[in-house]
């Protein structure tokens, strides 16, 4: 299931990287990326979040705040936002339902072989919970900068 613009954004309810459950609710008022990426700790996702990262007070001065999620563990978020010093939450996925609802899991193909995954997607959601944009298939290359670009048009 692909979501779209103009959809209402699914809600959640997931713990972040210090054992905090955060739902949707939670950003009432603020514009919202969820970023989804597939595991910590690996090149692909590491230069994604850093570059989230090295626009997060960009993202702030247009009331956005910025999540990631994967299925990793609470405790694999905690290392990973730590190590890179992250100012955004990291929401852990075990069960794969946020993922699932946001059309972020799905069929991918790596040397060949055919397996399901994480679908790096991207989702800019404004601050009355309505999806305003949505990136699937996302190449980590100025990736944030193409989101923040877009938040600002909406701020």
């Amino acid at each position: 299931m692909s979501l779209k613009p103009e959809q209402q954004a699914p809600n959640f309810d997931l713990l972040n990287d210090k054992e905090e459950t955060l739902t949707l609710n939670d950003f009432s008022g603020k514009n919202l990326v969820i970023y989804f990426y597939p595991k910590d700790n690996t090149p692909g996702c590491t230069i994604e979040s850093n570059d989230f990262s090295k626009l997060a007070n960009e993202f702030k001065k247009f009331n956005t705040e910025i999540l990631g999620v994967s299925k990793d563990s609470v405790a694999s978020h905690k290392k990973f936002r730590e190590k890179h010093n992250f100012p955004f939450d990291l929401l852990s996925d075990p069960e794969g339902i946020m993922c699932e609802a946001y059309g972020a899991w799905g069929e991918k193909t790596l040397f060949g072989k055919t397996y399901l995954g994480i679908i790096r997607s991207t989702f800019l959601i404004n601050a009355k919970g309505k999806i305003i944009e949505v990136w699937y298939k996302v190449k980590v290359k100025n990736h944030a900068q193409t989101v923040l670009d877009k938040t600002k048009q909406i701020s």
